[in-house]
């Protein structure tokens, strides 16, 4: 193998890294509101994830179906009902059994935990064991060559055009929109944000439901690079909780580098060991860089 082809494959080994960077993103995302902003640890955030997926799925089934000559655009309309199915459901969720655990971590591990397994079961008696795609427009399809060795794939292009149009809209929505000053100041001091006429209980339960769309939104992202099962999600939870820690809580540049280090590290080094072994390599790495910097790579600001 000579050096333009190790660096062909280098440049394509990272572009899908780039893939999975955006689907790990767009989860971490989701969590860093639900677990950075509000403390709850949320162990169904990757079940929104593949409601998001079989959303997208049942989508591209009716538009075959019924409307095959939507079907370029459908995709666009999944991106939407995903989103709002997974909010309506997080919603929901968080009115019915979050809003009652609230300063109780340890319960509300347990609590949603079990409503992952309880969504796990549903999709399987829903659609099935097996594992489903979606059927992708054709311009999502085939792959364009920068040069004469590397082909980089229309569906990663894609998904990082969403991935940075999510993450521009949820740095908007928190850092530059009267809602986003509510959440950060009801999650820095509830009873004086009470006081001055914010609705905390209000706030609590856009703030989940909002985290948990931004998943049913990467869900939809995830059928243009894998296939959807009862437990995609289940797959992603525990790098998704390792980007929000090792980004630091509460810093969203925190969780775009993390996602972006923990993504490129796995990919590359999958290339030349096995994947357990770069799963074992990324975490070791992650370990030891918690042990030096325990707040993360970018911590909060609070005063003393």
């Amino acid at each position: 193998m000579n050096l333009s082809e190790f660096g062909a494959i280098f440049a394509m080994q990272g572009f899908n890294g780039l893939s999975v960077f955006c689907v790990l993103l767009l989860m971490a995302l989701g969590l860093a509101i639900i677990f950075g902003q509000m403390g709850v640890i949320n162990m169904a955030h990757g079940e929104f994830l593949t409601m998001g997926a079989y959303t997208t799925y049942l989508m591209s089934s009716l538009t075959t179906r019924y409307a095959p000559a939507m079907q370029p655009y459908y995709f666009f309309a999944a991106l939407v009902i995903a989103f709002v199915a997974a909010y309506a459901f997080g919603y929901l969720v968080e009115r019915v059994m979050i809003s009652k655990l609230y300063k109780r971590p340890l319960d509300t591990l347990l609590a949603t935990w079990g409503l992952s397994l309880v969504m796990q079961q549903a999709f399987r008696s829903i659609f099935g064991a097996k594992e489903v795609s979606a059927e992708l427009p054709e311009w999502l399809l085939g792959s364009f060559k920068p040069t004469e060795n590397i082909d980089i794939p229309i569906n990663g292009v894609f998904t990082m055009c969403v991935a940075v149009l999510m993450t521009g809209g949820i740095f908007l929505l928190l850092f530059r929109s009267r809602w986003g000053l509510q959440v950060r100041a009801t999650m820095q001091n509830r009873l004086m944000s009470g006081a001055v006429g914010i609705n905390t209980r209000k706030v609590d339960r856009t703030t989940f439901a909002l985290g948990c769309g931004v998943a049913g939104v990467a869900g939809a992202v995830f059928t243009t690079i894998g296939s959807t099962g009862p437990t995609a999600g289940s797959l992603y939870i525990v790098d998704t909780f390792l980007v929000v820690v090792f980004g630091g809580a509460q810093s969203l540049l925190g969780t775009i580098a993390s996602a972006f280090s923990i993504a490129q590290t796995q990919s590359t080094a999958e290339f030349f060991l096995t994947g357990s072994m770069a799963k074992v390599l990324t975490l070791s790495a992650v370990i030891i860089i918690l042990m030096l910097r325990p707040q993360g790579l970018f911590s909060a600001r609070v005063r003393k």
